[in-house]
């Protein structure tokens, strides 16, 4: 009997040429990826690879079962869905993984809704950034992930999934209110802020976001001074406000604006975009009602977002 998850590392290196993406396309390490090979070859008894240069290829054995380990993986994924489909009541329980941000902006009033309109359905939710949440996707530790997607950095989202954009969000400088480029009441083109006498709060230098903020203010030629990093758009604010610091702060992640602190639009507009991501052979009724949830609460928050200075829905 051949490991599903020994023929699904075949099939994979069968379709993206090398142990390396086929790996990245698992959300496994390359020396994982060749130890299931590994014993995929002993429970077949025949090799099923050889070297290739400096990689391998598959011998015309293991061409021929990654063909049947495709069909068996296909067949597998449409047994999944027809099992899925059986019952068309939303029942739980349904395990969503979401950006903190989205957690805290967009989660409690999604989750009342559907608590209103599937009562028998049991939410679980715990945060997370993509590089978190998608690999536990994968691996059907969850059946919901919530992901942000940074202009040119998208979340790596894997094959075999499906996503529909939940929202886009629009950022906005965060500056001491009496600093000079906060006092003009316009939009302050990015390339102004080379001369910013501001030093930066970021998020911490793992993240995207950080990787993002970084990257988009050096393309607009400048070169941001960072001296804080720290996961979080509240304290960001607080800095600003606390310690004279410059930050990009989303509108669906913003708090109550501290008195110390003007929010400024940008030209151009930086924004990201929210999505929600499931796997394609566990398209649920659970899932489709939790992105429709997720939606209908993205939608009803962001229609009186209209400036910079917009205040949260419920926020006083």
């Amino acid at each position: 009997m051949f490991g599903t998850g020994r023929l699904q590392a075949l099939h994979a290196v069968a379709t993206h040429g090398t142990v390396g993406r086929a790996a990245a396309s698992l959300h496994l390490t390359p020396s994982a990826v060749s130890q299931q090979l590994a014993a995929l070859e002993r429970e077949a008894g025949v090799a099923l690879t050889e070297p290739a240069g400096r990689g391998i290829r598959l011998t015309p054995a293991g061409l021929v079962l990654a063909e049947h380990a495709g069909a068996v993986l296909d067949r597998l994924a449409t047994a999944r869905r027809d099992l899925d489909r059986l019952d068309d009541d939303v029942v739980g329980p349904v395990r969503i993984g979401a950006i903190p941000t989205t957690v805290h902006a967009l989660a409690p009033a999604s989750l009342a809704r559907l608590r209103a309109a599937h009562p028998d359905l049991v939410v679980l939710l715990e945060d997370g950034e993509a590089e978190e949440t998608l690999p536990a996707l994968v691996n059907g530790d969850l059946e919901l992930a919530v992901v942000e997607n940074w202009e040119g950095l998208p979340a790596p989202v894997p094959a075999r999934t499906s996503r529909t954009q939940l929202c886009e969000d629009v950022l906005d400088l965060a500056l001491p209110r009496e600093h000079p480029l906060a006092a003009g009441g316009g939009p302050v083109a990015l390339s102004d802020l080379a001369d910013l006498d501001l030093p930066w709060v970021a998020d911490t230098r793992s993240t995207r976001a950080h990787e993002w903020l970084v990257g988009r203010l050096r393309r607009a030629g400048v070169e941001p001074r960072i001296t804080c990093w720290v996961c979080g758009f509240a304290i960001h604010l607080e800095l600003v406000a606390g310690a004279g610091l410059a930050a990009m702060v989303p509108r669906l992640a913003r708090p109550p604006i501290p008195h110390g602190v003007r929010m400024v639009e940008t030209t151009p507009v930086l924004s990201r975009t929210v999505d929600a991501v499931w796997r394609s052979d566990r398209e649920t009724p659970a899932v489709r009602a939790a992105v429709r949830a997720f939606r209908a609460t993205a939608e009803a928050r962001h229609r009186p977002m209209t400036g910079p200075g917009a205040p949260r829905p419920g926020a006083g």
